[in-house]
């Protein structure tokens, strides 16, 4: 037995699985369907999203640009941690997922709606992220999750259905796809079917961002990149919006074959999963972020901000975005950027990202401190002390198992 639902906003791709998942919810839940198809620099043509909606039969369509936004108030907000899952992955997929779900209770407010919906899979991580973020907005609204609830079993399930409801189905799509992608402005992402052997190389085709390493310039090319308060704000000297300065680290990243990972990770949900994806810009801005900190960021606050990140990454990954401890840790981030300004000059050749130079206008690094040569800011004799402090304990622990006989 369905639950009652007078109207819900429909996570939109315009692809053949949401547009199954529009007509579903018509037919199954006998509600209105608002569509929301978010611009995140996927590179889709989204106008085609807002015609497959109305030849549906839909009234009221929402298709929006939201890469600043995704940008500036999510994607730069976590590089300011250094953010990284299990060591490697940058979490291209997870940050995106909080502003769908933001923007679709958003319309859900401004469209009378009961209830949302998505196309997450019962296996990933994406339902938990989704259904996360709304009821951390909206803690009354109605989640239809169709790939838990229908009895589709198949791909030529799919494509009867598509049939019988007149949803046009390109030849291309009445296939099982090799594998599943997912892209925005920050990465793509590629998993399942024939990825999903670990001991299987991905093939060339698979990676759509990036040159293969081996086959990107012979010549290695230097950026400049300027910070203020631990964000990226320009290129070479060119003040760029966070989405524009983010395209063109892309495009950096992609013609230097850089940001490339094939990972398996652990997933929310408790199965392991691999995935191949493409980071081109996103490599190169956690590279300059770290190396203009090393110069301005006090150690103990540093060292402090590195220990907290994984629980910080942790928190994106299994999307806990809309929690109150990971807005803590945020405030406690941002606090620690406040002096990170300054330019980072960085090599890019054949898949890596070389630190050149870096300088600030407040670093912390004393050359007057460090020398080799003579100095009169530093007396080498204060060591001494400094040691034995520290090396008391260690004296007094071997010195109670010698007198004890246990060694």
């Amino acid at each position: 037995m369905t639950r009652p639902v007078k109207k819900v906003v429909l996570a939109y791709s315009g692809g053949l699985d949401t547009s199954i998942i529009l007509k579903w919810l018509q037919e199954t839940y006998a509600c209105e369907v608002v569509t929301f198809t978010a611009d995140l620099g996927q590179g889709a043509e989204l106008e085609e999203a807002r015609r497959k909606a109305e030849m549906l039969g839909i009234k009221e369509i929402y298709v929006e640009d939201l890469r600043e936004e995704f940008v500036r108030d999510y994607v730069f907000p976590m590089f300011r941690a250094n953010t990284v899952y299990e060591g490697v992955y940058l979490l291209g997929t997870a940050i995106a997922r909080p502003l769908i779900a933001k923007r679709q209770i958003e319309i859900a407010a401004e469209t009378g709606a009961d209830a949302v919906s998505h196309g997450a899979t019962g296996k990933g991580n994406d339902q938990v992220r989704f259904e996360l973020g709304y009821y951390g907005l909206n803690p009354d609204i109605t989640v239809i999750a169709p790939w838990r609830e229908w009895d589709f079993k198949s791909r030529s399930d799919l494509n009867a259905f598509a049939e019988k409801h007149q949803i046009p189905v390109s030849k291309d799509k009445r296939g099982e796809a090799p594998f599943s992608v997912d892209a925005n402005l920050l990465h793509t992402s590629a998993e399942g079917k024939a990825l999903e052997d670990p001991w299987a190389p991905a093939e060339e085709h698979v990676y759509s961002r990036t040159v293969a390493p081996e086959d990107a310039p012979d010549s290695p090319i230097l950026i400049d990149i300027e910070f203020e308060k631990g964000d990226p704000v320009a290129i070479d000297g060119e003040a760029l919006s966070p989405a524009r300065l983010l395209e063109r680290l892309n495009d950096h990243g992609r013609d230097n074959g850089i940001g490339r990972l094939d990972l398996v990770e652990n997933r929310f949900v408790g199965m392991k999963s691999r995935g191949v994806y493409e980071t081109p810009g996103g490599t190169i801005m956690l590279a300059a972020h770290r190396a203009i900190e090393s110069i301005t960021l006090d150690r103990g606050a540093a060292h402090l901000k590195d220990e907290l990140m994984p629980r910080y990454a942790e928190l994106i990954y299994n999307g806990f975005w809309f929690s109150p401890e990971r807005e803590m840790l945020q405030a406690l981030i941002d606090q620690s950027q406040i002096d990170v300004a300054g330019t980072v000059r960085l090599k890019l050749y054949k898949g890596g990202v070389y630190l050149v130079g870096r300088k600030a206008p407040r670093s912390l690094y004393s050359e007057k401190h460090v020398t080799f040569e003579e100095d009169d800011v530093y007396d080498q004799r204060d060591s001494e002390g400094f040691i034995k402090l520290q090396a008391l304990r260690l004296r007094l622990l071997r010195q109670g198992k010698i007198e004890s006989g246990v060694d």
